[in-house]
């Protein structure tokens, strides 16, 4: 009889630990708890703003607006879409409402100097709800500022100060377009 339980054990523990770990870090947004409501229809909109190229990156964002048709209760933000040559395809979400705070903080990183500390090196970065971090580093013995794009523990993507240009630009459009959804017409 032991054996057979610890038979059942082995093979529960197994199908646990083969089980991909699914990504909470989207229902911390309004836009995920919103998305993954059950037991209503749920319309969820959304606009290719464009891509940015970044070695065998590709980041897309996306303008998302969400619509449950029994209470007409609407939700908005972005998706930021990063594949590449390397699974697993990530798509972040970001809120409506911190899209400004995104756009205020790429500004900042991206004319930051060396002077903002006098320590040796420095990190300086901006987190969403979701995770996702916008990140800018130097060590002074190189000189340089390193900007890049981050998710999790395994996701870092490398820009130049042109590249995040671009990707504030896409920002940037896909705020004027959710923007333009919530003026009356």
């Amino acid at each position: 009889m032991n054996k057979i339980h610890l038979l059942l054990l082995a093979a529960f523990c197994a199908l646990v630990t083969a089980t991909p770990a699914q990504d909470t870090n989207s229902l911390k947004t309004d836009l995920g708890v919103f998305e993954t409501q059950t037991g209503t229809v749920l319309i969820k909109g959304f606009s290719q703003i464009g891509t940015l190229t970044v070695g065998t990156d590709v980041v897309s964002v996306y303008a998302k607006e969400s619509s449950d048709i029994t209470t007409g209760h609407k939700a908005d933000g972005l998706a930021i879409v990063i594949s590449g040559n390397a699974p697993p395809r990530r798509r972040i979400l970001v809120d409506c409402d911190e899209i400004d705070s995104l756009l205020d903080s790429i500004n900042y990183l991206n004319k930051i100097s060396c002077d903002v500390t006098p320590l040796a090196s420095f990190e300086a970065s901006y987190s969403t709800k979701s995770g996702f971090r916008v990140v800018a580093n130097s060590l002074r013995r190189q000189g340089t500022i390193q900007a890049s794009l981050e998710y999790g523990d395994d996701l870092k993507i490398l820009l130049t100060t042109d590249q995040m240009e671009q990707f504030y630009r896409l920002l940037e459009q896909a705020r004027k377009n959710l923007d333009a959804l919530r003026s009356p017409k």
